[in-house]
């Protein structure tokens, strides 16, 4: 079944016109503290229960689940794996929290995260490098390290699905405490207010 997609500003029409919106963020928690549209709750794709989701909806299975990350990409993982349990209603936001700020909506501020995506580069650029050095001063076997890194990129891309960053994902960096509904503006003293962020 397609993944169904839906625009920043059209999803914020739908809420100002009183429908009830439930947004689902999988980013990992640093990253949902670093920056959050108001209204979404966290819940890590790594931790994502569909059959929990479904018990919590009980008698609202109607309503559409929307689902956002940082890019969308994460998003469209999510909604499939919902899809794939029996959750039909599901909708995913273009674009992910960079298109909703670039939009100029309101989202929270607070602490600066490394995003999944960065440190997926940042890890492939590290055992790249390694593979090569190792290569070069202890033996040739260790070109196999690069070999593997760019067969790993390839199956992501063609995939459109991130080993490395699922298992990112889990390192404790990134499982830092968090809570499934916003983060209430009185305890979130760097991010009191929303802030409104232009293109």
């Amino acid at each position: 079944m397609e993944v169904v997609v839906i625009r920043s500003r059209e999803l914020e029409r739908l809420r100002g016109s009183g429908k009830n919106v439930e947004l689902i963020d999988v980013r990992t928690p640093a990253e949902f503290r670093e920056m959050h549209v108001p209204f979404a709750r966290n819940i890590p794709l790594s931790d994502l229960d569909p059959a929990v989701l479904i018990r919590e909806r009980a008698g609202r299975a109607e309503e559409p689940i929307y689902v956002i990350c940082r890019s969308g990409m994460r998003g469209k993982q999510a909604c499939e794996k919902l899809l794939a349990s029996g959750i039909v209603k599901v909708v995913n936001v273009e674009g992910g929290t960079l298109a909703w700020a670039e939009c100029g909506l309101p989202v929270v501020r607070g602490k600066k995260a490394i995003s999944i995506e960065r440190q997926v580069r940042i890890s492939i650029g590290i055992l790249v490098v390694l593979g090569s050095v190792l290569a070069w001063w202890v033996h040739s076997i260790f070109l196999l390290l690069a070999g593997a890194v760019g067969l790993g990129v390839l199956y992501s891309g063609i995939t459109d699905s991130c080993a490395m960053g699922m298992m990112l994902s889990y390192m404790p960096w990134n499982r830092a405490p968090r809570t499934n509904a916003p983060i209430p503006d009185s305890q979130c003293a760097p991010c009191a207010n929303p802030v409104a962020v232009g293109p």
